[in-house]
């Protein structure tokens, strides 16, 4: 066989099937470094992550350091982590429509629309979220 003919179902050159398949110890570091490289591209490329980084670098000790139960820190920390996890994924969304083409069409901006309305719900519940176990606590 010619070692450079093609062998069906293999992974060619720049083939994401290349990184598919890894086991064990290699998979959790392969993820670990694909994380980190995800979060490298949301902090370089994306302005609303960068401000929603610098409001949780803000809220997560005040979080920690409030006169609350276990269960409402844990609340008021979540609903802050889950706001950054909802805007990397309409990110990752906004990424693969603009890899498909720039051109203005009704299904993109239908997706990014729905992405976008997912940061908003996410926000708008985070913001429920704290003013109400404030408001038990405090108010």
């Amino acid at each position: 066989m010619n070692p450079d003919t093609p062998v069906p179902g293999a992974a060619a050159p720049g083939d994401s099937r290349a990184l598919k398949g890894k086991r064990g110890l290699r998979r959790i570091l392969n993820a670990l470094r694909y994380s980190a490289d995800g979060l490298a591209a949301a902090w370089a490329g994306e302005d609303a992550f960068r401000q929603e980084v610098l409001l949780a670098a803000v809220m997560v000790p005040v979080a920690l350091v409030l006169p609350v139960a276990l269960v409402e820190r844990l609340l008021l920390l979540g609903s802050v982590v889950f706001v950054l996890v909802v805007e990397i994924l309409n990110s990752a969304i906004e990424a693969a429509i603009d890899r498909q083409s720039f051109e203005i069409n009704p299904l993109a901006k239908q997706a990014k629309d729905l992405g976008s309305a997912a940061v908003l719900l996410s926000l708008l519940m985070t913001g429920g979220t704290w003013i109400a176990i404030l408001w038990s606590r405090f108010g």
